[in-house]
């Protein structure tokens, strides 16, 4: 009978060992109470979650977790506890050590003692920041595609009304939607590619260049700078302009381009300076006297758009356009 006995204390005190084992190596803070309030255990990721040591938090109310305008949880916690009701899992916001505020999702469980009575209760407590800034970002990124989304309906609107106001032919006008739609695409792509969160200036000339590589010398140069997402796509439909504009109006030899950009601090603050030079033109002011799409994009739209400025001006046989608009509108997280 001893050794029964023995063998049973043994048992029950290794499945004690276990729990507690199971308890101080899990990642989640785990926190049992009394039907007072007072913290009675706390493992080792209540302490990296909250900051207070076992030594700190065992014996004090489990208010020092909750902010004052949660108090009313815990209330309402420790009602349902007593009734026996189950709790699901909710999400709320606890204070730390430091006197922040973290999110946290909590899974309560009540306690029980040998005769099945409530005595306290058990809380999970699970570090949710890292899920809930996603969520945020997520919707950020929702809303900016939304609004990006809007506006790429209003410019693909207008490019289909001015080129169809410009173009006779049917078959030219579907030519020219085609490839202004494509080049919008081709800055849509980029900034998919990085979550909208900007496009380096040289890789969004790179896909504009790339559909219409030909002869003649292509070349740029400039600072790194990364494009927000208006910029990308208002750039980027300049660029597309001005390389159309020179593979049908150069002339049977390509004309060569000198692409580059400057940053300069003004009395009216930082600016961008964005410089095509082409040479060798054979018509170099046709796109000056031309009211179509193209010369719209270049003359007002991305001024407009971008808060600045653009110039074209034209010698016997080169071309120069020039974009100067204040560096925040241009470049991502400066305004």
């Amino acid at each position: 009978m001893f050794e029964q006995k023995s063998k049973k204390r043994r048992r029950k005190n290794h499945s004690e060992a276990r729990l507690a084992a199971i308890v101080d190596s899990s990642f989640d803070a785990i926190i049992s109470k009394d039907l007072s309030g007072t913290i009675i255990s706390w493992n080792k990721a209540a302490e990296r979650l909250f900051g207070f040591t076992a030594e700190q938090a065992i014996g004090r109310s489990i208010y020092i977790l909750i902010p004052d305008d949660r108090h009313h949880e815990e209330v309402e916690i420790i009602r349902r506890i007593k009734l026996g009701e189950q709790i699901e899992t909710f999400e709320t916001l606890r204070n730390t050590r430091a006197g922040q505020l973290v999110p946290v999702s909590i899974t309560i469980s009540p306690i029980r003692d040998k005769r099945g009575r409530i005595i306290g209760a058990s809380k999970i407590a699970r570090d949710i920041s890292e899920s809930k800034e996603n969520e945020r970002r997520l919707k950020l990124l929702m809303r900016e595609i939304n609004h990006r989304v809007k506006n790429q309906y209003a410019v693909i609107l207008s490019v289909i009304t001015q080129t169809a106001a410009r173009e006779q032919d049917i078959k030219a006008f579907e030519r020219r939607v085609r490839e202004r739609i494509m080049a919008l695409s081709h800055s849509q792509d980029l900034l998919s590619s990085v979550d909208w969160a900007g496009v380096e200036l040289k890789a969004l000339i790179s896909h504009q260049i790339r559909p219409f590589a030909t002869n003649g010398v292509f070349s740029s140069s400039g600072p790194e700078i990364l494009l927000d997402a208006n910029a990308v796509l208002n750039i980027g439909m300049a660029l597309h302009e001005l390389v159309i504009n020179r593979v049908q109006f150069s002339g049977s030899e390509l004309s060569d381009v000198d692409l580059s950009w400057t940053l300069a601090s003004e009395p009216e603050g930082e600016q961008f300076e964005l410089v095509w030079r082409e040479t060798g033109v054979s018509e170099p002011d046709l796109l000056a006297r031309g009211n179509g799409f193209g010369s719209l994009v270049l003359k007002r739209i991305v001024a407009a758009a971008l808060g600045g400025t653009c110039t074209w001006t034209a010698t016997e046989d080169a071309i120069v356009w020039t974009l100067i608009a204040p560096l925040p509108r241009i470049q991502i997280g400066l305004e």
